[in-house]
């Protein structure tokens, strides 16, 4: 446990080092990958990607983590690693953007919808957009392979944290397609709504960053089931909100339109709720409207009032309450520093208590 912490940690702080590491890698990338003068739209675009303001909530439990196994404060590799998650997030992004097929992230145009505009006059504009995204993500999962290498991890480290690394990559692909696998008429099957959650979620954004860094650090098997039991309930909390704003939310403050899960038929927990719950006739209406590629706003909203009627909008938040409260729980303990349970405090909040 390290104790050498100022009495908090100011998470900003350590965002905006996460930053500086990400600007100067994507402003000089080592040799090898792409560089602006050979795919110059390539490369500014995931670099605009990437540094767009963000929670960068991998790379800082990647720092708590290492923080947390006693590790030291100016460890160059812990830079370069957390700062890596975040370019490997790009790549689930983009990726993400186009089997959902999104119009917008981050308030902005999708990449795929990005590139597809900027070559309007071409007869195959939207081809064209998909193809060049799927090589944007292409290049984000290199740059992160890239950057994790420039680490300089000892023997020691490659061999604690790579299996690790490789395990995330391999959730987040099995999630994904377990995702695509459920999607379409909702169903009443809530197991495998949370499982689809853990995987794509509660394990890629939260587990396993804070893993990779206390292992970084030589973390013992005991502080790695800590991280667990406060990363798996907090990370099921993080996607259960995404469903409710997924559904509910303002576009305005997500950067992301309320349609999309309901057009897509997507498999949520809150769907799920709904569906057991719904009368013969509410049930013709969810078979009916979601996962309507051509669902509108008026639909929606008979839609949502399902949802409120059937006490699924509240069920949701009684669970993430919960999850919240056993994640905050799971902090009580001497393995912890005071200043990183403070710190991941914080970041259950921020997940959590959200609009965005």
């Amino acid at each position: 446990m390290s104790t050498d912490l100022a009495p908090t940690l100011d998470l900003d702080a350590l965002r905006d080092r996460v930053d500086t590491v990400l600007a100067e890698f994507l402003g000089h990338p080592p040799a090898g990958i792409p560089s602006q003068s050979r795919a110059g739209e390539l490369t500014r675009a995931l670099t605009d990607f990437v540094l767009a303001p963000g929670k960068r909530i991998r790379p800082l439990l990647c720092v708590l983590g290492w923080h947390a196994a006693g590790g030291g404060e100016d460890e160059e590799s812990l830079w370069r690693m957390a700062a890596s998650l975040e370019v490997f997030h790009a790549f689930a992004l983009i990726h993400d953007d186009i089997i959902d097929n999104s119009p917008t992230r981050r308030g902005r145009p999708s990449a795929h919808r990005a590139f597809a505009a900027r070559r309007r006059a071409r007869p195959d504009a939207d081809a064209f957009g998909v193809h060049v995204a799927l090589l944007l993500g292409d290049l984000a999962l290199v740059c992160s392979d890239a950057l994790m290498n420039s680490a300089q991890l000892s023997t020691r480290q490659r061999q604690t944290v790579l299996p690790l690394l490789d395990a995330m990559r391999g959730e987040v692909l099995l999630g994904q397609h377990l995702d695509l696998l459920a999607a379409g008429r909702p169903t009443g099957d809530i197991d495998e709504a949370m499982a689809i959650a853990r995987l794509k979620t509660a394990k890629y954004t939260i587990e396993r960053p804070l893993h990779l860094g206390a292992a970084l650090a030589g973390a013992d098997q005991g502080l790695l089931d800590l991280c667990s039991a406060y990363a798996l309930p907090l990370g099921e909390a993080f996607q259960l909100r995404d469903d409710l704003l997924g559904v509910f939310g303002d576009p305005a403050l997500t950067g992301k339109p309320v349609l999309e899960d309901l057009r897509s038929g997507k498999a949520t927990v809150l769907m799920a709720v709904a569906t057991r719950r719904a009368t013969p006739e509410q049930r013709l209406t969810l078979d009916a409207q979601v996962g309507r590629a051509d669902l509108g706003e008026e639909d929606c909203a008979r839609v949502r009032r399902i949802l409120r009627h059937t006490g699924a909008r509240d069920t949701v938040e009684s669970m993430i309450t919960e999850r919240y409260e056993r994640a905050l729980a799971a902090l009580d303990t001497d393995l912890l520093a005071p200043p990183i349970a403070a710190a991941l405090r914080q970041i259950a909040h921020r997940a959590t208590i959200r609009t965005a």
